[in-house]
């Protein structure tokens, strides 16, 4: 737990953030999305009970919000405060439906969990509807393309880095915390830590196997540094170069407009094995989804195309002469 978190909460609100580290398992940045929504929370708490004179938002102390304010708050005052979210703060939402989730799961602990309040107002509180939107993605002839152009100081490093996000659908994070004991070249394996340091193991293809081959004997700096991707200084490569490589890559291939990332990779890899006849399930496991409902949105990709495929039938716009 950072220590600004402490100087900065209520006991409540420290208690909770515990409660989610250790007992949730939730990831650090998890943790600080927590802490920063429900910041905002109590700082509107101030405002409401005009404590707040004429102090910018951001500068609002929580650490001496009562308790009393919080049990006292009504699922009306919800809704009054995610208008205030909309109307006062601009948040869009995506934004009001990750706060509204954050209040949520905050009442919840200190009602059951922790006993503080004798109710819990948001139990009913509903979430602002967002509009589902499929992800972008590279297809498999733009995925052979970005590779195929693969042009850079550190060539071999790149296309290798961008086979295993195009392969093994691996996270940002996941692939820059690779180290050289995570790799097998016997088991034709990676062992990688996602979301809250969860281990899975993924299975690697021959491409895969050459490439990491390749940088490692032929390419991979010789020095005392337990992590596979170094940058040009020889230590563990951050997450912001990998992107600008990426975003570099994809320029030289000719697919710089398409809105592509790091994580649109992963949704390529995703979209190209579910294409491919990879089961849901499978794929959740190869992909660390805690959900199946998360894996599933590959689904919605493959049916979409599907309807788009049925629209665009020379047929398609032939009236029915035959009606009677």
């Amino acid at each position: 737990m950072k220590s600004e978190y402490l100087d900065d909460c209520p006991y409540y609100l420290n208690d909770f953030l515990t409660y989610m580290k250790v007992v949730k398992d939730r990831g650090e940045r998890t943790v600080e999305a927590y802490y920063i929504d429900i910041r905002t929370f109590l700082r509107y708490l101030h405002i409401k009970h005009r404590t707040a004179k004429n102090e910018d938002f951001s500068q609002i102390a929580i650490n001496d919000t009562p308790l009393e304010w919080v049990e006292s708050f009504s699922l009306n005052d919800a809704y009054v405060y995610l208008g205030y979210l909309s109307q006062q703060r601009n948040n869009s939402v995506t934004t009001r439906a990750r706060k509204c989730s954050a209040l949520k799961q905050f009442y919840s602990y200190l009602h059951k969990k922790a006993a503080l309040i004798n109710n819990d107002p948001m139990v009913d509180l509903e979430l602002p509807r967002i509009k589902q939107s499929l992800p972008k993605y590279l297809t498999t002839d733009q995925s052979i393309q970005l590779l195929k152009n693969v042009e850079s100081k550190h060539k071999q490093r790149d296309f290798c880095m961008l086979v295993l996000f195009l392969t093994c659908g691996m996270r940002l994070s996941e692939l820059v915390g690779l180290d050289l004991n995570d790799y097998s070249k016997e088991n034709r394996t990676l062992r990688l830590f996602g979301k809250g340091r969860k281990e899975r193991i993924v299975y690697l293809n021959d491409v895969c196997i050459d490439a990491l081959e390749d940088y490692i004997k032929n390419y991979r700096p010789n020095v005392d540094e337990k992590a596979i991707f170094l940058s040009a200084n020889k230590t563990r490569i951050n997450k912001r170069r990998v992107q600008q490589i990426v975003e570099e890559q994809l320029k030289l291939a000719g697919l710089s407009n398409l809105g592509i990332t790091t994580h649109k990779l992963r949704h390529s890899a995703a979209t190209m094995m579910y294409k491919n006849g990879v089961d849901t399930l499978v794929l959740k496991e190869v992909l660390g989804h805690k959900s199946i409902a998360t894996t599933e949105i590959y689904t919605h990709i493959s049916n979409s195309e599907l309807q788009k495929a049925a629209e665009s039938s020379p047929i398609a716009g032939l009236k029915n002469d035959n009606k009677k």
